[in-house]
């Protein structure tokens, strides 16, 4: 005989149905803007780029994920929609609601990531670590005497923190760690844009792709440990044997 469903696993069934629906959502409008990007619709992207990290919000609350979580993702919406505006104010504004987003991220990453277990793990950590500086300092470097003198000591105090919120991805595992990379990359993008360098072909398709897969990944990689862990758990702090 068939059981009826309990009230408690109907409802876990709600949820993972409404997280399904919001997950493909996410999809849609991010396929949506890179086409109208791709068609050059700039009412495209205006329209779908600030439906992208409410919807990817809402998936990782009805996920059941960490509520900063939700607040990282929502002041990157802040952010994406300032960035619309296109005036230097609101370009201001904009990167300090993501560098917001970025504090909350690091908040997730040391609550949630494990440490190097041997010393060829942490060696690997040091390099990495070392690898993102030197790709900091190159690129600030290079991009400095190009940049507006109003937006270089933001742009590099917020490429300062972004190369942390990269680094410290790693901390959660692959799929975190390659979404800190492509956030790294696709802000790289914009700043050599502000700088006016020689852009690819379509450069905002560019930004818009790895910034579209960056937060999916880290929000991703946030999930998993988050889960992992459980509810009210910390990294442990000491030896590991």
């Amino acid at each position: 005989m068939i059981q009826p469903l309990t009230p408690a696993v109907a409802h876990d069934g709600r949820r993972a149905t409404a997280a399904r629906v919001l997950l493909l959502g996410y999809g849609v409008a991010a396929t949506a803007d890179l086409l109208a990007l791709l068609a050059d619709a700039p009412t495209g992207h205006t329209v779908f780029k600030p439906l992208l990290l409410p919807l990817l919000a809402a998936y990782t609350a009805v996920s059941g994920g960490p509520r900063l979580l939700t607040v990282a993702l929502l002041f990157g919406w802040g952010g994406d929609v300032l960035l619309l505006l296109d005036a230097d104010p609101a370009f201001l504004a904009g990167m300090g609601s993501f560098a917001v987003g970025h504090l909350c991220y690091l908040v997730l990453f040391a609550r949630y990531g494990d440490r190097p277990a041997d010393r060829r793990a942490r060696g690997r950590r040091t390099a990495l670590g070392a690898g993102y500086a030197a790709a900091l300092v190159g690129t600030v470097a290079l991009l400095w005497p190009d940049l507006p003198a109003e937006l270089r000591v933001p742009v590099a105090v917020y490429s300062l923190l972004l190369t942390v919120t990269a680094f410290r991805a790693g901390a959660l595992g692959l799929v975190a760690g390659l979404g800190g990379a492509l956030f790294l990359l696709s802000d790289t993008l914009i700043a050599t844009g502000i700088a006016d360098w020689p852009q690819l072909p379509r450069p905002d398709l560019w930004v818009m792709l790895t910034y579209i897969a960056a937060q999916f990944l880290l929000a991703t990689g946030v999930l998993r440990a988050f889960a992992a862990r459980g509810p009210g758990t910390r990294p442990y702090r000491g030896k590991r044997t």
